[in-house]
């Protein structure tokens, strides 16, 4: 009976300690030090004020109404607190998401205010359901697709887009369009019209140096919080929305958003589906670096499938309660850890105060002009360009700038979802390229340095006469084993004397799939017609099994593959006492 109590107490422990994993947020409260609380709190307080403008104005990006960005703010928030790994890591609505969600649900919903909040909110958690999946089965690779080339053209893209799209509001009129040329085009139109309100324009631009000269001069003063209050003064005081037709946010709804499953047709999910993979993507990519980065500079190891998880989870339970699509957020996260964060109470903090503000003083932002937040979106969006690193890219790898460029185009002028994958396609293609046509080189002797070496940027390098020293520097596939059987070719033809042996340098060769097993095969046996040896060295252990599952000889692995080049090169010798050859050993 003892047993079989201390086996329950054991699975309840077990059980107990998954659930841990899967929840950080109650592990990190079961061991909360009563010393963290006061830098939590101050935390906390400092990161509504960032929260409440950034999440208020990324909605408006994403052409939703500003109260969705709050619901999404205090949702998330509280669902990465529990489930996130990182004690500093903040979510939330981000300007990198916001041109993203717009295209993908305006071609749907149209521009019916409740359609858009529906379409926003399936978004999510279709996204979310994605991200969850791929943090259980461990799948986070998947973000390698989007390099860092394509992410940076991402970015100016979306900066653009985001730019160009807030401009008319920081102006104080509206643009309809969907795409940016369509928003272009209304900027122009508005502004030769005579559509600019002069002091709605000077309110968004006064924001703007409030805020870059606060991040200038005094990085310490939130200056995003300085230009929303301080312009919804301006507009409460001189009464601007009335005297000026500034045009301003209004009263918000009061109270919390509640739990309501966005009901759209099957349909429309899976015209939302291709959007969420997208917008799953560029979430997983920008979290999995962010972690990465904050966890190295204050030594935390994070869990980074469980950081996925908590993305996801997030992002549900932002749908499933009147929000949007969220992901992390370098700003705010970097405010919170320079605020003295300690824990995920920071956060949870943050979150309430947020709610608080909702519930208790929904007006308090009523005034607050749609210029300013416009200038928020702007100024975040400014951040994203990536203007030093293109050049940096020009100068060290022009094929990837060439990528980078084209995801850019792609995102500014044909759609955000279309630019990506166009991207993402364009890499694929050049690893294939890369692949397809790899380096390979014919090997020498270099006088007083050890080992062989490429004899095209060592032409002093000495041959074997009969030897044939071969490396191919790629995995062998059907794309290019023809490829490989030509140079070896184009190699034996090229040679100074008759060929005898050939070996193939295969430790750069990491993989050999079956039709390049046999194209092997076949060259075996066209070289030994030709009375030519074709052996291998330094082959990889996992490689051989291939090919001898393959159904290639195991002679021809076991008894022509040398452990060394060097071997290869003595074995030769060895066998042709003819060859007159001095000082070639290693």
């Amino acid at each position: 009976m003892s047993r079989m109590n201390s086996g329950a107490a054991a699975s309840r422990t077990a059980a107990h300690h998954r659930w841990l994993q899967r929840m950080p947020g109650l592990a990190t409260m079961r061991a909360y030090q009563r010393s963290w609380l006061r830098s939590d709190l101050v935390a906390g307080l400092v990161l509504t004020s960032v929260l409440v403008p950034a999440g208020m104005g990324y909605a408006e990006a994403a052409h939703l109404p500003p109260i969705i960005g709050l619901y999404a703010t205090v949702t998330c928030t509280l669902a990465y607190a529990l489930f996130g790994p990182s004690r500093f890591l903040v979510l939330g609505p981000d300007s990198a998401l916001g041109a993203l969600i717009a295209s993908i649900v305006l071609p749907i919903a149209g521009p019916q205010p409740e359609r858009l909040i529906l379409m926003a909110g399936m978004l999510a958690v279709l996204s979310g359901v994605l991200c969850v999946l791929v943090g259980l089965f461990r799948l986070g690779f998947v973000t390698d697709l989007l390099s860092k080339p394509i992410r940076e053209g991402y970015l100016n893209g979306v900066a653009l887009t985001v730019v160009i799209g807030q401009a008319p509001k920081l102006l104080g009129f509206g643009v309809d369009g969907s795409s940016l040329t369509e928003e272009a085009v209304g900027l122009m139109r508005g502004v030769l019209d005579g559509k600019v309100n002069e002091v709605a324009c000077a309110l968004g631009v006064a924001s703007l140096i409030v805020i870059f000269g606060c991040k200038r001069w005094v990085p310490r003063i939130p200056g995003i919080l300085v230009a929303v209050v301080g312009a919804a003064l301006a507009v409460a005081v001189f009464e601007l929305d009335r005297t000026a037709h500034v045009p301003i946010v209004g009263a918000l709804p009061r109270g919390l958003p509640h739990l309501s499953l966005p009901w759209v047709s099957l349909q429309q999910v899976v015209d939302l589906l291709p959007g969420a993979i997208a917008v799953a993507l560029i979430s997983l990519a920008d979290i999995s670096v962010l972690s990465r980065v904050f966890a190295g500079r204050t030594g935390q190891q994070v869990d980074r499938d469980q950081e996925l998880v908590a993305l996801g989870a997030a992002n549900i339970v932002a749908g499933l309660f009147q929000g949007f699509p969220v992901t992390s957020s370098s700003s705010r996260t970097a405010v919170a850890e320079s605020s003295g964060a300690r824990s995920q109470l920071t956060g949870v903090i943050a979150a309430l105060c947020v709610a608080a503000l909702l519930v208790f003083a929904p007006t308090l932002l009523r005034t607050l002009p749609t210029a300013a937040l416009a200038a928020v979106v702007i100024a975040a969006a400014v951040g994203l360009f990536e203007i030093r690193e293109m050049a940096v890219l020009l100068r060290l790898r022009p094929s990837e700038f060439l990528q980078s460029m084209a995801c850019f185009a792609g995102v500014a002028l044909v759609g955000v979802i279309q630019g990506i994958f166009i991207a993402i396609g364009l890499a694929l293609l050049a690893f294939v390229w890369r692949a397809w046509r790899p380096y390979d080189a014919v090997l020498g002797r270099v006088e007083g340095r050890k080992g062989y070496h490429d004899v095209s940027r060592h032409p002093e390098a000495r041959h074997i006469p009969g030897l044939l020293l071969f490396r191919w520097d790629a995995p062998l596939f059907f794309a290019n084993a023809e490829i490989f059987r030509d140079h070896v070719g184009r190699a034996i033809a090229l040679a100074s004397t008759p060929t005898r042996w050939v070996v193939v340098a295969a430790e750069p060769i990491t993989d050999v799939d079956v039709t390049a097993a046999g194209i092997l095969r076949d060259l075996h046996a066209q070289l030994k017609e030709a009375h030519i040896e074709l052996y291998f060295a330094e082959m990889k252990g996992p490689v051989k099994d291939l090919m001898i599952r393959y159904g290639v000889s195991a002679g021809m692995i076991a008894e022509r593959a040398f452990p060394t080049v060097g071997v290869a090169v003595n074995a030769y010798l060895e066998q042709h006492s003819d060859v007159e050859w001095h000082d070639w050993d290693d």
